[in-house]
């Protein structure tokens, strides 16, 4: 009988295990979507600002060309031309980053990174454990505790 018992129970313990196996690889699962799915959105929402950025900017860029142009046009300084250049690398950095490739560039460039310089991607002291974590809570109660006597 003992043994039955035992046998029935050592059944449903790993059955259980399985169940959270699973349940925690689904968590997971969802947490990684869920993470993604904010990334992308904040994506999103930086390049819908570039591309607010740039309709300001634009117009900003066509307004002083234009005056700029007019004047050095007027008193016949040639010089007075001079901030367009600078100007125009601005805008065509925001363009480029609003409507062109520059995110595909710079992904390219992150990957290559992680791929030949990974050594530069380490975090300072190294990675968080879950040990270095609960001595810090830990101090952090204690020091706590300690401030309210």
């Amino acid at each position: 009988m003992g043994f039955l018992l035992s046998k029935s129970m050592d059944a449903n313990l790993k059955k259980q295990q399985e169940f959270m196996l699973h349940n925690s690889r689904l968590q997971l699962e969802r947490q990684m979507m869920m993470q993604n799915q904010m990334r992308e959105r904040q994506m999103a929402m930086q390049i819908a600002w570039s591309r607010e950025f740039m309709k300001y900017f634009g117009t900003f860029f066509v307004v002083a060309s234009t005056g700029l142009t007019v004047g050095a046009l007027k008193r016949k300084k040639p010089a007075m031309l001079a901030p367009i250049l600078p100007l125009s690398f601005i805008l065509a950095y925001q363009m480029d980053n609003a409507y062109g490739t520059l995110i595909h560039r710079i992904r390219g460039e992150a990957e290559g990174i992680m791929v030949s310089e990974n050594d530069r991607l380490g975090v300072p002291h190294g990675m968080p454990t879950f040990d270095s974590i609960e001595k810090a809570r830990r101090a952090k109660s204690n020091l706590a505790s300690f401030l309210e006597r």
